[in-house]
Parts: structure tokens; sequence; C-alpha cells
């Protein structure tokens, strides 16, 4: 088959085909300065609003940061507990006997010896021996006693008791979230900048332990004309971000704020929006271990969106 002649090309021809060329390799390789997708305001509104009351909801609920009345570090062999302030660890009065048994740590195992008279539930079953803890188990039970609930928690080689109370006064107490004006200024889009090679960044936790993660990539985006950076942490489904501003300490939470934003699109962009900016746990009690913003997720400006501290009123 003859092939197409195609004629000779002149200097029109080849600056037309290069500019079209560099539009295709260059400019697509841009992050654009905002979201295309225009947004109805009044439709915004109401999903900022429903987003802000899920999250009340679940800091009252049975799994929420309000009800936590404890948090006990274990040590290597036996660990007393009960209301008894002789015990290792100390339940709260009126919510649990003087002397209801111990924990026994045993090579990062712990097991669970409870009273005959006191009725410890897991699982729907009283027990009153039981491994609670093991490190190579993803099941591991939570245990229940009247209104109170407990369970181990590990953070790096630390095992620990984290206790709720169920009928705890902070959750009946807890007046809500002072929060900035929702602005779809904060809302922008973000490209995920992926590493030639697996990435992890050092996070540290309010307990002092430093340990390194993998990150997925750098997140840029662009706000006010300019450019800036935040590392991203996987969680499930979706990116964590970590970050600090120049409002902490006066007018947001001092350890920073968080972010969840969707996993980018086959493109590498997504969403960050700053109206769903929340506080770390700790802002609500003193029983969480939250991470903390790495120095490279401090932005140099003011994020006056999402939620401010938490019982700030200024």
């Amino acid at each position: 088959m003859p092939l197409l002649k195609l004629p000779a090309p002149n200097s029109y021809i080849l600056h037309s085909i290069f500019c079209i060329l560099y539009s295709i390799f260059f400019t697509s390789c841009q992050p654009p300065s905002k979201d295309p997708l225009p947004l109805d305001p009044v439709a915004y509104q109401d999903e900022i609003k429903s987003w802000h009351q899920q999250r009340i909801e679940n800091l009252k609920g049975e799994t929420g940061w309000l009800n936590l009345a404890g948090l006990f570090w274990l040590q290597e062999g036996i660990n007393t507990f009960g209301s008894d302030p002789a015990n290792t660890l100390v339940f709260p009065e009126n919510k649990m006997v003087p002397r209801a048994g111990f924990f026994l740590v045993k090579n990062g195992v712990v097991s669970m010896n409870v009273r005959p008279e006191v009725e410890v539930v897991a699982n729907g079953q009283h027990v009153r021996e039981q491994m609670i803890f093991h490190p190579d188990s993803t099941r591991n039970p939570t245990l229940t006693h009247g209104s109170l609930q407990w369970f181990v928690i590990k953070r790096d080689n630390q095992l620990g008791i984290r206790l709720r109370d169920l009928e705890s006064p902070e959750v009946e107490s807890f007046a809500g979230i002072e929060r900035y004006p929702v602005d779809p200024t904060w809302r922008v889009q973000a490209q995920l900048k992926v590493p030639a090679s697996p990435k992890q960044i050092d996070i540290t936790n309010v307990l002092g332990q430093t340990i390194p993660q993998h990150s997925p990539g750098t997140l840029e985006f662009e706000l006010f004309g300019n450019t800036y950076e935040l590392d991203a942490l996987l969680e499930g489904s979706e990116l964590f971000i970590i970050f600090g501003d120049s409002t902490n300490a006066t007018e947001t939470y001092p350890a920073g704020r968080y972010l969840y934003a969707k996993l980018p699109e086959a493109e590498g962009y997504t969403i960050l929006d700053f109206n769903k900016a929340f506080n770390p746990p700790c802002a609500f009690t003193p029983y969480a271990t939250c991470p903390l913003p790495p120095a490279q997720n401090v932005l140099p400006l003011a994020i006056r969106a999402g939620e401010k501290n938490y019982g700030y009123t200024h």
C-alpha cells in the first residue's frame, strides 16, 4: 500500500505543531489554580453543616473521644486494677469495686484475671480469665463492666488500657465546637506529587515517641497566589494530613489540626477543604495519644477555616 504523501512542512506549520505540543505536554502538567467545577453556595454550606453535625455525633458516640475516662500504661508483670487508690490502675470510684483483679503482661501479651464477684463481659460472655491482647491478633476484645469499657492499645513498644465511661458527664456537658465562617476560598485543588521511591516521614506523638510512617506523597496547592506543600499519610481509603499554621495557640488548637482528603483521581488531583479542618482528640481529652504536625507541615500563613480551639470564645 502506498504511503500517504504529506506536503513539506513550512515554518507556519512547524510553529503550530510546536504550540500544540507545548500545550499538551507542558501546560497540562501545571496544576490548575482553582477547582474547575463551580460550587453551588447553598449546597456547599449544607455540605459543611452536614459534615460538622456528623463530626459532633461521632465525638459524642460510644466510640467517640468525649467519653474517655482513663489511659493506663502497663508494666511487665502484674498490674492490679480497681477503684482503690492502692491499685496500679485506679478506675473511677463508684464505677468499679475497690479490688477488681489484675492484668498480666508477659512478652507482649496481656491477660486479665478478675475476682468472682466482678461481672466483666467480653463478646457477650462473662469472663474471669482471658487473654485480651496478642500482638499478632487483629480482634482483641473490648471488656465491659456496667458503664465502663476498656481495651488494650499499643503505641510503639508501650501497651496500655484505654478506659471509657459510656455515662461520662463530658458527653452531657459538651457544648459544641466554635468554627470559622464557611468560606469556599479555603477549598482548593491539590496535586499529589508521588515520590520516585517509597517515602517515610517521622511523626512524633504527644508521648514524645517518633515513628516513621509511609507517605504516599506531597500535596501541592495554591492559596492567595502562593504555592504550599503538605506531606500526606494514608489512612484507610483516604489521605490524612496533620498540619499546623499561624493560628495555632491563639485561635486554633496549639498542636495543630487534622484534615482528610479523597485519594487523587488518575490525573493526581484531589480537593483540600480546610473548612473541614478539625481538632485532634487531645483537644477534648487528656487520655489520647495524638500525632503532631511534622515540621514541614507547619504552614507559614493563617488558615482561618474549620474548627477553632475547643472552648475558644474570642
